[in-house]
């Protein structure tokens, strides 16, 4: 264990074996003296030298400075090597006690110690290798004979009767030594080749720490600032939620105090009344004459029309605050947020092409099938069942049966048109096969000055005018919703229709005048 520890510390990490003419360089680390030569070779012409270990960086190159203490090391490990391998290959010969062998013969399938190779015949046909128990897999398995020569056509070791009189008669054949120095010659350049890729790696490598270090200190920047925003935002909702409950709650306790106020008063009034009512029935006229707050007790027409005010301004108010636009406030700022997280989640739906095969015959589809135009002439498009009789209209050729998505139409030109989706299934002839017509289609449309939003024939008119050129169609199908966007600057909504989802949806555009443009557009 100790001794395998050790050759592990003895290997060099560019060709991982055992140290041949240690070297070092400035940073301590220890190569073979070839292996570093030939890797700053491959540096040369680069602006620098760098270390393959640790990446140090040199820029002139580096001197090589001999390890002494380091080679001897490796001598006294390698030395030691064939006693610390007893459990290996013996010597066939000697008999009294095993002694490991040095070199095996497959001409006479022995191994051999170092005093009995000494008087082993040296004729060509004793094939001498490095000690090994199998030496049937150094043969021949057809003719038995020792594999001598490598044929580069089949790639395969062979013997001197597979080259006379075998299969591979003819074939361009080397010897094995030959072949060998070949294919390591092969390997030593693939292992420069994975060095260098190694090298390529491990600077990718510093590079992507050094990036997510900035990330990471951006990253706490930013959440220390997203948070202190945030923080704010629930702080002012907050406080608005507590403003709002306090109004509502205090327009009751206001209408309580006014009621307070008028018992009081009425019961004043009926303090005076019943004075008033003491003085008629007094038979003395002094008495009556003499009494000093009568005209206190005329005054009636005090505060009455301040109270008349107060109490029609009460009976008159609703009752609660403006709900609505309170509701609007928030789903607007919904949308707002909705909108600033669009690009986390949502694909645009960039290959959105058009269908001809499902193209009205008085529309022109561009050769891109992104672009579609009212045509005075007949397109003599092939009859098909999926084609558009009655109204100038035209599906997209993909559609949507998951996710969220959006694309972008150029509506600047015409007066006249229809955006939306629909189901594959909507009828292609007849009234109802105008898209928003019917229950299988939504859609946003213009004719000349008015716009509106249309579903099974229901339709609501827009309030304003599309200030831009573009118009946005989101889906969001598992949400179950269509919504449609003006592209204004801020982006403005313009309708949400909410429903349920029973087969995948295809895009859908009209035109009775000018044309229309699918846009690819960016993510917002």
């Amino acid at each position: 264990m100790a001794s395998a520890n050790l050759g592990a510390e003895l290997e060099c990490s560019v060709c991982l074996n055992i140290y041949t003419d240690p070297v070092n360089l400035r940073c301590s680390h220890n190569f073979c003296r070839v292996c570093i030569d030939r890797v700053l070779d491959t540096q040369e012409g680069s602006g620098g030298y760098s270390c393959p270990e640790c990446r140090e960086k040199f820029p002139d190159r580096p001197a090589l400075q001999r390890n002494i203490t380091l080679r001897n090391i490796v001598e006294n490990f390698m030395s030691a090597q064939p006693d610390q391998e007893e459990s290996g290959v013996f010597c066939n010969h000697c008999v009294d006690y095993p002694v490991p062998a040095v070199k095996s013969c497959l001409h006479c399938e022995v191994s051999l110690c170092d005093k009995h190779l000494r008087v082993h015949k040296k004729s060509p046909e004793h094939v001498l290798c490095d000690p090994t128990l199998s030496m049937e897999s150094r043969k021949c398995s057809i003719h038995k004979e020792i594999l001598k020569y490598y044929c580069t056509e089949d790639d395969i070791c062979i013997c001197v009767s597979c080259t006379l009189a075998g299969e591979h008669r003819g074939h361009q054949v080397e010897m094995l030594d030959e072949a060998s120095e070949k294919k390591k010659e092969t390997l030593r350049n693939v292992l420069q080749n994975l060095l260098i890729k190694r090298e390529e790696m491990g600077e990718r490598v510093q590079s992507l720490q050094e990036h997510r270090r900035k990330v990471e200190e951006k990253a706490s920047g930013d959440t220390e600032r997203v948070t202190v925003l945030f923080r704010d935002l629930r702080r002012r909702l907050e406080d608005l939620e507590k403003r709002v409950l306090r109004e509502i709650s205090g327009r009751a306790e206001g209408i309580s105090i006014s009621i307070r106020d008028l018992e009081i008063k009425k019961e004043e009034l009926s303090r005076k009344m019943r004075h008033i009512e003491e003085l008629c029935n007094m038979t003395d006229p002094l008495t009556v004459l003499q009494e000093s707050d009568t005209g206190d007790l005329c005054d009636t027409e005090d505060g009455d029309n301040e109270d008349r005010e107060r109490h029609e301004e009460l009976l008159h108010d609703g009752g609660g605050l403006d709900v609505d636009g309170i509701s609007h406030t928030l789903h607007t700022l919904s949308d707002i947020i909705t909108e600033g997280n669009v690009s986390f989640y949502i694909q645009r739906a960039a290959d959105l092409l058009l269908d001809v095969n499902t193209a009205n015959n008085k529309l022109h589809i561009s050769d891109d099938r992104k672009t579609v135009s009212r045509s005075d002439r007949k397109q003599n498009y092939p009859e098909t069942r999926e084609r558009f009789l009655r109204y100038s209209q035209v599906l997209s050729s993909r559609s949507f049966s998951s996710g969220r998505h959006y694309w972008e139409v150029d509506v600047g030109g015409p007066d006249w048109w229809i955006v939306g989706m629909c189901y594959p299934r909507i009828e292609r002839a007849g009234k109802r096969s105008l898209i928003g017509k019917n229950k299988k289609s939504w859609c946003l449309w213009r004719k000349e000055n008015y716009y509106g939003v249309r579903h099974d024939s229901k339709e609501i008119l827009l309030p304003s005018n599309i200030s831009s050129n573009r118009v946005r169609i989101d889906l969001d199908y598992e949400v179950e919703r269509i919504s449609f966007y003006d592209l204004c600057d801020p982006i403005r909504h313009l309708h949400t229709f909410t429903t349920t989802f029973t087969e995948p949806l295809h895009a859908v555009i009209g035109v009775w005048r000018g044309c229309i443009k699918i846009c690819g557009g960016n993510r917002e």
